[in-house]
């Protein structure tokens, strides 16, 4: 099986022609610590591209009369909503140290998701990058309320950002998977793109319960992504397969033993994510303060 992966040549190199188009990212704010160090986070991942950075914050129908007053309260600060976020667009423009980074306010009230899809059209959002809230108990789960809505209720590739990821390109992706999906080229290349962003290494890693085995179907969709990986990736990923009872303790163990700074996963294997990212409570899994989320839709 062979695959043509397009690429422009600059200089006598071979350059992906992922560097030769404007990527348009839509990051959810609610002007915490959480939600900018997840924009910065993506300035850093796209900083050889050309990106428009759209920031909208969602106030509630009953912030109307708070920020008719002027003031409300975000982290302990009083602030006006709509100031807040002109003055947060300014010192990013004055501040951004890439010259090919425009960053634009986008202020709504009303239900988040809604607003979220109605920018997706709107501005031709190729990316979400989101903040989650972090654990402020151990009853919480991995990934917050919102973030767990837009992953499952937008279609559009999402990023979730953890409070203390390192500002740094990914070096080292997981991609844990069932087999039980068809991977598709508009599942791949997303993955391949952020995979040469970093010029990192791919981890394509299998959770086995004791005794399991993978059936003919998984076994096809296996041997098809093995065959595009050879094409976009040569030397830089490998296959792993773990044997566990838990599909959550196999991947905790993987993500630890190769210090994984990324994590892709694919939104149209519901079941398999939510195994992973809603069900589990937050001293179950350990990297989610530090490890990035990346949820490819089709």
């Amino acid at each position: 099986m062979i695959f043509i992966i397009p690429f422009l040549f600059v200089n006598d190199n071979l350059v992906p022609s992922i560097y030769d188009i404007m990527k348009n990212i839509l990051v959810p704010t609610d002007f915490s610590q959480n939600s900018i160090r997840a924009l910065k986070y993506a300035q850093v991942l796209f900083s050889s591209l050309e990106c428009n950075f759209y920031l909208l914050y969602v106030g509630t129908l009953l912030d109307t009369k708070k920020d008719a007053q002027n003031f409300e309260e975000t982290d302990g600060t009083a602030i006006n909503t709509k100031h807040g976020l002109t003055e947060l667009v300014k010192e990013l423009r004055r501040h951004s140290t890439e010259a090919d980074h425009f960053f634009f306010p986008l202020h709504e009230y009303g239900f988040f998701v809604p607003m979220i899809k109605k920018h997706l059209e709107e501005n031709n959002i190729d990316l979400i990058v989101m903040g989650t809230k972090g654990a402020s108990g151990l009853k919480e789960k991995v990934v917050g309320t919102n973030a767990g809505d837009v992953i499952t209720k937008v279609q559009c590739n999402t990023l979730v950002v953890p409070p203390q990821v390192d500002l740094s390109k990914p070096r080292e992706i997981a991609f844990p998977t069932d087999y039980n999906i068809f991977y598709s080229l508009k599942i791949l290349r997303p993955m391949e793109e952020v995979v040469k962003l970093g010029k990192a290494k791919l981890r394509v890693m299998n959770a086995l319960k004791n005794g399991g085995d993978l059936n003919e179907e998984q076994k096809k969709n296996k041997e098809y992504l093995m065959d595009f990986m050879e094409e976009a990736f040569p030397g830089t990923h490998s296959f792993h397969t773990i044997t566990n009872q838990s599909v959550k303790a196999a991947i905790q163990c993987f993500v630890e033993s190769r210090e994984v700074d990324m994590m892709v996963m694919v939104a149209k294997n519901l079941n398999f994510i939510q195994h992973i990212l809603f069900d589990s409570m937050v001293e179950q899994i350990s990297f989610h303060t530090k490890v990035p989320f990346y949820a490819i839709h089709e």
